[in-house]
């Protein structure tokens, strides 16, 4: 059995107040644009699930090129084996439809299983063809929009908007992370996992400009969240 550092690094889950925060700027535009007052406990676990599961089917389809590339990931490591890894993300994802299936919207089911297929071509392909960064962008993209269906079975424009400044940032990161794998090393600064902590100050700001500047405390604490739980497990 893999240890708990292992399960963690594996599923990034120092990233995940990025996700939280994404889930939560959502529901924040839905609930100042349409009304209402909604409990996203089961869509946080539901969507930090797939973000988990996400991670660890990266690290499964990529398990070949990491023996080359990447050694201290945990499966060429030998910190957990790959048939480990499969059973993890089938756990994972099944985890996160239960999770959808109680949401307020009867639709959040469907919603996730069409962000399911984005994270998995994705992971699938990403190897294969420069292309495929628009799939990674797309992904946190679904995140918006499944938050949004699960709660009201649609999605606002303002949630839309909100999404896809968060996509074209995402989009950003993954250049600059291919652009650093090409470049055969590192920054000599830790660029990647800034940028991917910077998230949670792009929804703040949004919701800074949108609805009240307090929004923005919440996105840099989200921000420094994830950097303290990067120092712990990596989120790159």
């Amino acid at each position: 059995m893999p240890s708990v550092k292992t399960l963690l690094t594996l599923c990034r889950v120092s990233n995940l107040p990025t996700v939280w925060m994404n889930v939560l700027t959502t529901a924040v535009i839905v609930s100042a644009m349409v009304g209402g007052t909604y409990t996203i406990g089961l869509i946080l676990l539901a969507l930090s699930f797939f973000y988990a599961g996400g991670m660890a089917l990266n690290d499964y389809c990529d398990r070949d090129w990491d023996t080359q590339h990447q050694p201290y990931r945990p499966i060429p490591s030998g910190r957990v084996t790959s048939r480990q890894v499969f059973s993890i993300v089938i756990g994972l994802f099944a985890a996160g439809f239960v999770c959808l299936f109680f949401a307020p919207d009867h639709r959040a089911p469907l919603a996730g299983l069409a962000l399911l297929v984005v994270i998995f071509l994705y992971d699938w392909l990403h190897k294969k063809h420069w292309s495929t960064v628009f799939l990674m962008a797309l992904t946190r993209l679904g995140v918006y929009a499944v938050t949004a269906v699960a709660l009201i079975g649609e999605v606002p424009a303002l949630v839309w908007l909100a999404g896809g400044i968060q996509t074209l940032y995402t989009l950003s990161v993954t250049v600059v992370a291919r652009w650093e794998n090409s470049r055969g090393k590192s920054f000599g600064f830790p660029v990647i996992p800034w940028m991917i902590a910077g998230m949670g100050i792009v929804d703040g700001l949004f919701l800074a400009v949108l609805l009240d500047p307090i929004w923005l405390l919440v996105g840099v604490a989200a921000t420094l969240l994830t950097r303290l739980s990067q120092r712990y497990v990596r989120g790159d």
